[in-house]
């Protein structure tokens, strides 16, 4: 099978490289860079912009499948940025699968497509889109979201998959921040501390994109659906952040602040920095504030039952992993 990869140089785009080249399929990759690991991979390199139509369109021929993982993540800044990179990404990859005749389409969503700022506890897939957003990533990941489950139909068969919380060996960005804050002694936990959280490792939220990947067919009964993922192990958030920390040989988190406080530091901090530095992100927001305090955790009966999904590493076994793998950096 030739797959082309979005974003395949990234945490998880770079795992589904990997777990697609070892079973034996043809993996291409679009990205804004290229990377030594894909190329010890043989893996075929494309530099590009999701926002350039011709870029897509090349990267796309000769397809079967395209796992549109690449997109703008973070907790603040320009609209105008996450619009171009996952709206009009989005609709520039949906257009370039038509025109090349591509039948498969898995797109990498988010649980915070449906984030209204309360607690999410234990909730399928019926749960609705809110009507307002708190950031320009979620926002637009619902956009996209919703474009690419509106494109299912007779000659492309699209599926969206919402893991949260990825971590694991490797990543670059939840682990690396909570060690980096750990060591600062920066870290706070917010509110109460006992809201009860997702998580998936990475290896899980990677194979998950490939059974999605192996089901999915023009009149396939996943067309069209979106499914949460996750090691399905809700546990409170910031137990799981002191377990990072241990694997780092860092002490756990001690002080705390209350909700409303740190929605006030995160207001601030939000405008300051899009007057003083764009092109920075804040170590808070009024968003990032509500997300490290509330529930977030959901059912994967759909998941299980639709896709075969199993996590087959629990967070115990990733964590042991982690440990290793920082100890040998």
């Amino acid at each position: 099978m030739n797959a082309l990869v979005t974003g395949g140089g990234g945490f998880l785009g770079g795992a589904i490289v990997r777990m697609l080249v070892a079973r034996g399929d043809r993996v291409r990759s679009l990205s804004r860079q290229h990377y030594p690991a894909l190329r010890a991979l043989g893996v075929e390199q494309l530099q590009g912009d999701l926002g350039d139509v011709a870029s897509v369109e090349t990267a796309c021929q000769g397809c079967a499948v395209v796992f549109h993982v690449a997109a703008k993540a973070g907790v603040a800044g320009r609209y105008a940025d996450y619009h171009r990179a996952n709206v009009v990404g989005t609709e520039n990859v949906l257009a370039a699968c038509r025109k090349q005749g591509i039948e498969r389409l898995v797109f990498t969503s988010s649980p915070s497509v449906v984030f209204d700022g309360r607690d999410i506890e234990g909730v399928d897939e019926s749960v609705p889109y809110p009507d307002h957003y708190h950031a320009a990533y979620p926002q637009t990941k619902a956009q996209a979201e919703r474009l690419v489950l509106s494109a299912n139909g007779p000659t492309l068969a699209t599926v969206a998959l919402r893991p949260h919380l990825i971590w694991g060996p490797g990543d670059n960005h939840l682990v690396p921040r909570i060690l980096a804050r750990g060591r600062a002694g920066k870290l706070r936990k917010i509110g109460r501390g006992d809201k009860k959280i997702d998580s998936v490792y990475i290896d899980n939220a990677a194979s998950a994109h490939l059974l999605a990947c192996d089901r999915l067919t023009p009149g396939s009964p996943i067309g069209g659906r979106a499914y949460f993922i996750s090691n399905g192990e809700p546990m409170p958030m910031w137990e799981l952040v002191d377990r990072i920390l241990a694997a780092g040989d860092l002490p756990p988190v001690t002080k705390s602040v209350p909700l409303w406080l740190a929605i006030t530091v995160g207001w601030v901090m939000e405008r300051s920095y899009a007057t003083f530095r764009p092109d920075s992100e804040p170590p808070m927001t009024p968003f990032l504030a509500r997300e490290l305090a509330t529930s977030h955790w959901f059912d994967l009966s759909a998941a299980r039952r639709d896709l075969g999904y199993v996590p087959l590493v629990s967070i115990t076994e990733g964590l042991e992993r982690l440990r290793e793998s920082l100890h040998t950096e």
